[in-house]
């Protein structure tokens, strides 16, 4: 393998690589190398990175109390997966990209490490002879560049100088105001091999979404975790940031990472959630009772932070329950007209701002354990299911209380894992809680 990687490092004329590991919020971190450090570092096997990169908060800090529940100090070796290198668009000396699996000093992989948690639970479907197949559609805002984050962000100046105020879905015209981000954004993706299908305006103003093609959850996951980086970088090269924030701006609906979803039998690559007649299989429907029985509970995995709840209101294009469906979007799951082959269920629960490793791993867990345990979903609705109760949290607090309790998905994913996880965002919680906002300055300053 050394000396593919040598010949395709010359052949690109890479000075430099950046490995690449996933953190537990989906942040890129890593190091920088150049190109012949990094042929001798995978020979060797020597490159360190300390374990406490698994466990950073969003904000750059770290659990106090984290050291009773795992030894973050001790480094760990990158193991990089030289399926995923590829060239990095935007940079003055030429770089590629590569995404590292980490392991201990043992040759384990490290358990909490977000691609490590993905794999897991696709060797839960390697084992019964099953096989997952996704796609995601993911979405995010362009927005003016905004340097103080005391300032509301507002959509950018397009190319007709004048900034959306209005929804345009699927708006052409709205489209063309952003062309040359657009196809700057395609052209790094194809550079990158990033296999990338359609793009839409979305309801938000400046809104966009892409599809990714249907294909292996892992590899996806590392296509949608290298994407975000694509665009941010593109955005700023064209004057505007670009944000995956669930809910960025008040008044506009939120970004959504969907995720389609069938099984497939490994051997055979028959679709499992469908019958010879092409009605729904006993499998499908337990899949569907998975994910409306247990998404709820795991509400962390794919609504990480505080601004995700933002995003899950009623008639917001998001979801408010786990109500299931026939093409109905206004619910939480929603299954697609389609045929036998094509079987599939949409989960438009998590949001753009989730980690893509942990929020696929968390769907496909919870249709795991509602195949294995052969459940029983509820009768799908027709009509909105806006009219239905709430049952999804109101709050990353109220999420969290659910969070641990959720004894089959824990033990699947690991009891460490879990306690570390919560530990974080319990962490970004009482940081965040600790902000006084600026409604509170406007509305009780004076008043109360």
């Amino acid at each position: 393998m050394a000396v593919n990687l040598a010949s395709w490092l010359a052949e690109h004329n890479i000075d430099e690589v950046e490995c690449i590991v996933p953190d537990i919020n989906g942040v890129q971190r890593g190091k920088v190398l150049p190109a012949k450090k990094f042929l001798s570092s995978v020979r060797d096997k020597s490159l360190r990175i300390p374990g406490s990169v698994f466990i950073c908060t969003i904000d750059g800090h770290y659990p106090e109390d984290i050291a009773d529940i795992w030894d973050k100090d001790p480094d760990k070796t990158l193991i990089a997966d030289l399926d995923t290198i590829c060239v990095a668009p935007g940079f003055k000396s030429p770089t590629a990209f590569v995404i590292a699996d980490a392991l201990h000093g043992d040759g384990t992989p490290v358990e909490i490490a977000p691609r490590a948690i993905l794999k897991k639970v696709l060797s839960l479907y390697e084992a019964k002879g099953w096989k997952p197949i996704i796609a995601p559609e993911v979405e995010f805002y362009l927005v003016s560049q905004n340097v103080d984050p005391d300032f509301p962000l507002v959509p950018p100046t397009g190319s007709s100088g004048r900034a959306e105020t209005a929804s345009q879905p699927y708006g052409l015209e709205a489209m063309n105001e952003y062309e040359a981000i657009i196809d700057h954004i395609y052209d790094d993706c194809e550079l990158m091999g990033l296999d990338i299908d359609t793009m839409i305006h979305e309801m938000g103003a400046a809104q966009l979404e892409v599809n990714f093609i249907h294909g292996d959850p892992l590899q996806l996951a590392d296509s949608v975790f290298l994407f975000k980086r694509v665009v941010r970088n593109v955005a700023r090269q064209h004057g505007v940031y670009a944000t995956f924030m669930a809910n960025p701006m008040a008044g506009q609906p939120g970004s959504a990472m969907h995720i389609h979803q069938s099984v497939v039998d490994a051997a055979t690559g028959k679709n499992l959630f469908a019958n010879a007649n092409g009605r729904d299989s006993a499998l499908f429907r337990s899949y569907v009772a998975g994910l409306t029985r247990y998404m709820p509970q795991i509400a962390p995995l794919w609504a990480p932070n505080v601004n995700s709840f933002r995003r899950m209101r009623p008639d917001s294009a998001a979801p408010i329950n786990v109500q299931w469906g026939v093409d109905n979007r206004s619910c939480g799951f929603r299954v697609p007209v389609s045929d036998r082959s094509n079987r599939r269920v949409e989960n438009r629960l998590p949001g753009a701002d989730s980690n893509p490793y942990l929020a696929i791993a968390a769907s496909l867990v919870c249709g795991y354990v509602g195949m294995v345990d052969r459940m029983v979903p509820p009768k799908p609705i027709e009509g909105s299911a806006y009219n239905r109760a709430r049952t999804l949290p109101r709050t990353l607090e109220a999420a969290l209380d659910r969070f641990s309790s959720c004894k089959p998905v824990r033990n699947l994913l690991g009891e460490e894992f879990f306690d570390i996880y919560y530990a974080v965002k319990d962490h970004e919680l009482f940081n965040y809680q600790s902000v006084v906002s600026s409604w509170e300055r406007e509305h009780l300053l004076l008043r109360v």
